[in-house]
Order: structure tokens, then sequence, then C-alpha cells
């Protein structure tokens, strides 16, 4: 199935006015999240782009209209244009922001590397949930599909027994942003045997969120399943593990991949220090 831009633009797009000073500009930009913002003339088309590096260049015009300082046209994509071309075009000129207009030229959206990350992130998730629904076919000889739903986070019976807390800061940056992908989730009866996402799962109930995206199997035999003790289930109570509340969160440790990078980091400072001088 072919992803359109579409399919992951923001809607509400922050954006300036051709009539806007640079003053105007340097405090809209610094009390927003972005680098830069697109702008636009009197009936909404976009005309431009301008960043904080070009802002920079020109502090001390501060009452100059953007309109006489900002090079025409930008870079820009259709809601229509297919995601991995426009992902290509932002890798190619090295953008971080992608306006998207319609067919008379107004800007309509916009799309950032982020939303790029995330829509591969969801991409990924079926394949897990396939490769999932296929093991399990295989090991208990049942047929099994998937779909994508809302889980109520109370209800997820968790197969994992320790998370770490610099990974749930992680997962909350992610959800606050609707960026995470969707947890993965086995249901067998009235429970929802939670595969994959726990650290998301932690830190929505952490927010006060009560459900979450997921993909969820189940089998087209549930009866025969329900007499069957899976793998996940075992590892449950041998670790004593009914509801979230029962995992652990190691506050005093770092999750193996932000140890790994931080190992890479002090690596990469010591080569690069400077080397003692003999007095």
């Amino acid at each position: 199935m072919t992803v359109r831009v579409r399919d992951y633009m923001v809607l509400e797009v922050e954006h300036l006015p051709s009539t806007t000073t640079v003053g105007e500009a340097i405090r809209r930009v610094t009390r927003s999240r972005h680098h830069g913002l697109p702008i636009t003339d009197a009936t909404g088309k976009l005309v431009g782009f301008v960043s904080a590096k070009e802002l920079l260049r020109h502090t001390r015009d501060a009452e100059t209209p953007l309109a006489e300082l900002i090079r025409p046209g930008t870079y820009t994509a259709r809601p229509e244009t297919d995601l991995d071309d426009a992902a290509r075009i932002m890798f190619r000129f090295g953008l971080r922001d992608l306006p998207i207009v319609d067919e008379a030229g107004r800007l309509c959206g916009i799309l950032s590397n982020l939303d790029i990350v995330r829509s591969h992130f969801e991409r990924a998730s079926p394949a897990k949930a396939d490769t999932l629904k296929r093991l399990l076919a295989e090991r208990y000889g049942l047929p099994f599909a998937f779909h994508r739903g809302l889980v109520l986070i109370d209800r997820l019976a968790p197969t994992q027994w320790k998370v770490f807390e610099d990974e749930l800061e992680g997962r909350r940056y992610e959800l606050e942003r609707g960026f995470a992908e969707p947890v993965l989730v086995v249901q067998k009866g009235a429970t929802w045997i939670l595969i994959d996402g726990h650290h998301r799962a932690l830190a929505a109930r952490e927010m006060g969120l009560a459900r979450l995206q997921a993909y969820i199997l189940t089998c087209e035999r549930p009866e025969e399943f329900a007499k069957q003790e899976t793998g996940f289930e075992k590892v449950a109570a041998e670790h004593h593990l009914r509801t979230l509340d029962d995992i652990e969160i190691d506050r005093s440790a770092h999750h193996p991949l932000l140890e790994v990078t931080n190992q890479l980091v002090r690596r990469f400072e010591g080569a690069t220090a400077e080397p003692d001088r003999p007095a």
C-alpha cells in the first residue's frame, strides 16, 4: 500500500504572514519548537520559508518586513505525494521541514523529519505483528489474525519484568509528540498479553492515558487457544507478573542501548582529546 504525505503531515501549521517584521519573526520562532517557519501572502499562498539562521543574519533589520528579505519560493510537496519521495527531497536538500501546498499553492500542511521517522516506526510494527502471527500459528497449530485498535492500559498483562527509567523518559517524549509506535498484544479471552511495548505502556500510564494504539493478535479458534498455556504466560508466572505494577523500574542503570551509546561517546572523546604534554 502506498503511503502518502497526507497520511503523516501536520495540518495545523504555524506560519508567518509576509508582512511580519524581522523582530516579530524572531520572537515567534523563539517561542515555537521550530527552527524556522513558512511564510504566506494575504491569500494563504506559500511564498517562502524563513529559518532561524536567516533571521540571525538580519537582527539589525528588526522593523523590516520579511517580504523584503526572503528569497521567493521554497521546496514543497503535495498531499498526494508518495511519502518516500518526500523523504528523498528532504534528505537530498537537508530539510528539517517540508511545506505542503494544495493545487492553488496554498499552505495546507507541513511534514517534518520526525514525521518521516514516525512513519517508518509505524510501518515496521505490522511486520512484527505478522512475524508473531506466523510463529503462534506454527507453535499451536491454530489460525491467527491481527488488526490495529485501542487497548486499555490497565488491562494489559506484562511479560517483561524490568524496564529502565531513562528509556521511560524517552517514551514520554515520543508520546507527547504523537511519535510512539503501537504496542503489540495477544488477546486471549478477556486478557491482552503485552508482548512488545512495556516502556510505552508504563510511560502512557504515568502520563494519565487510559488507552494505547496496538496491533492486536487474535486466534480465529479462541476456545482452543484458551486451553493452551503460551510461553509468554509461563514467563509471566515465573516472575509473578500480573499487572503493570509488577514491573520493576530500574533507576540505577541505563538502558543497554543508551549505555552502548555513552561508551562510544566516551571512547570518541578520549580519542580526540589532546594528549598530555611534558612539562
